[in-house]
């Protein structure tokens, strides 16, 4: 006759089933409290927990179930669990060395013990954990071996997907979407016992479709995502997935609702996802950086110096600046960490090239940008081709080739529009503009125009500051859709004023005001933005006029 403990147990499984995680969370701890510790009720808990984002919660339970079922011998069982925990560990809590510790363990109780069900979970796990695309993909296909072998429908799915990311990775996108799709309808078709395998091929499948460019791709697949969200209610799900879809409607140039999932992925992580927490904040770094606001991007990376997430906007302030030596350590450290061949990597790549160019080692960033080509040509790969066309039209344009940048820059900009991309378009017709201004001063006012109009209307204030002044250089006006000519300067622009009207330098700027001269830069190029002037010789004149017309008024 079932016991009080036996019941319990049994409507926590009901309601793990359901994915009714209070419920369940509820009555396993009814189990644990009436009859002590026992492996299904330290279970339960720990999916429970783990289901809610409780991660620590959700540790704990299973560590202290690992230690009850190795101690009485079950040991296939215990090994599950620490499959589970390293994955925990590793991508939620970031803790890389208790995560290779826990898959240790797991891979070390599946040879000792030789338990045949759980070899594909452990191959998938060195998959998922391999740096480099090609051995990841040699490890998910093994582990997909293993699966179709045993039955294991839910290694399957996740093999199958961990196959497809690996092959993005390499830039064999139509191979790697291909099982991308297949393993997410499977996970989301039902076709496995578990319903964590959704997680994992969500992640996988969203993060691929961003990288390479699949926008349609990620927001289809990203519908059916919510609807599994919205029933089992999972934050890894609603927090992942927000990241990866702000970091496409940046791509794509929705940066407001980029905002919007972004603040609302940081506040779902928390405290208890650290790992998913910190991309958060890395991403909307990226954003504010995007936008111009630096000292913001940099408050948000502050303590973010060691998540590879980070780097991209880390070593983007340092350029910014004047610290091309920072941002290049910073950058090959996120670039190791990340996989330098993997399609993830390439913007991250590209950025490394420009820190190198700012250190005057071009050799060393022309190999970045072959390497991105390579891995763009004849693969289904535009997005990786763009990026390193543009870094190839920045070296050459270091090197004085302006005609070799130019055709760098025109592949790389035919690759953005073609892609969707208006910002990274917008910025590969700044560059090309600077670089036909010496040569063809109206070909430059054009892409000027047309960059200074995208930009604008994004909302990316720096950038469009740049394509103002590079108009004014050559003579034309250039109206703002931002911060139009009137608009009230701040303390700090005043203040920069007044000492234009004194005839200071932007090197005695910064050192009155106590700022970089990166800053002052910034600064000045918005007073010239928001006045509507062209030059610094006019904004003198126009600190005089003001001083001019505040002292009569303060005489009458």
């Amino acid at each position: 006759m079932p016991t009080a403990p036996d019941d319990q147990l049994a409507a926590g499984g009901r309601a793990l089933t359901s994915g009714d995680w209070l419920a369940a969370k509820e009555a396993f701890a009814a189990a644990l409290a009436a009859a002590g510790e026992s492996p299904e009720a330290l279970v339960g808990l720990a999916e429970a927990h783990w289901w809610r984002g409780e991660l620590a919660a959700s540790t704990g339970y299973r560590e202290r179930a690992y230690a009850l079922l190795a101690r009485q011998g079950d040991v296939a069982a215990a090994a599950f669990v620490a499959w589970q925990l390293s994955l925990d560990y590793r991508d939620g809590l970031h803790n890389p060395a208790a995560g290779q510790g826990w898959a240790a363990r797991a891979r070390r109780l599946v040879d000792e013990h030789d338990l045949a069900p759980l070899r594909g979970w452990v191959t998938l796990l060195d998959a998922h954990y391999a740096v480099d695309a090609v051995e990841c993909e040699r490890l998910a296909g093994r582990a997909l071996e293993l699966a179709r072998e045993r039955g294991d429908a839910d290694l399957e799915l996740c093999a199958l997907s961990q196959c497809g990311a690996a092959l993005v990775d390499q830039g064999r996108v139509v191979d790697g979407v291909r099982m991308l799709d297949e393993a997410m309808a499977g996970s989301l078709g039902g076709e496995g016992n578990r319903l964590d395998p959704v997680v994992f091929t969500s992640c996988n499948t969203l993060a691929a479709c961003t990288s390479c460019g699949d926008f349609t791709r990620a927001v289809q697949w990203l519908r059916a995502t919510d609807r599994f969200a919205q029933r089992y209610g999972s934050p890894y799900l609603r927090a992942d997935c927000r990241i990866h879809y702000a970091a496409m409607l940046v791509a794509i140039g929705d940066w407001p609702q980029a905002e919007a999932e972004l603040s609302t992925a940081v506040t779902l992580a928390g405290a208890e996802l650290p790992a998913l927490h910190g991309d958060a904040l890395a991403g909307l770094a990226g954003l504010r950086l995007a936008q111009g606001q630096w000292e913001e991007a940099a408050r948000l990376v502050a303590g973010l110096q060691e998540r590879p997430s980070a780097a991209a906007a880390i070593g983007e302030i340092h350029l910014r600046q004047g610290r091309p030596e920072s941002a290049r350590t910073v950058l090959q450290r996120g670039l190791t960490a990340i996989g330098p061949d993997r399609l993830r990597a390439v913007a991250l790549r590209e950025l490394l090239g420009q820190a190198l160019l700012a250190c005057e080692e071009v050799a060393a960033a022309r190999q970045h940008a072959a390497a991105m080509v390579e891995l763009g040509a004849g693969r289904e790969c535009a997005v990786a081709a763009a990026y390193g066309e543009r870094l190839s039209g920045r070296a050459d344009a270091a090197a004085g080739q302006f005609d070799d940048a130019g055709a760098h820059l025109e592949r790389s900009l035919a690759g953005f529009v073609a892609l969707g991309m208006p910002y990274e378009a917008a910025r590969t017709r700044l560059l090309l503009g600077e670089s036909l201004r010496s040569r063809r001063p109206q070909a430059a006012i054009d892409e000027g125009r047309a960059a200074l109009a995208a930009l604008d209307g994004l909302g990316a204030r720096s950038e469009a500051d740049v394509a103002a002044a590079l108009l004014r250089e050559l003579g034309v006006p250039a109206p703002r859709a931002i911060d139009p000519p009137g608009q009230a300067l701040t303390r700090r622009e005043q203040e920069v004023l007044d000492l234009l009207g004194q005839g200071m330098s932007n090197p005695e700027i910064a050192e009155r005001l106590y700022l970089s001269r990166k800053t002052v830069e910034h600064h000045v190029a918005r007073v010239l933005s928001k006045l509507g002037l062209r030059s610094r010789a006019e904004a003198a004149a126009e600190a005089v006029r003001r001083r001019l017309t505040a002292s009569r008024r303060g005489g009458n």
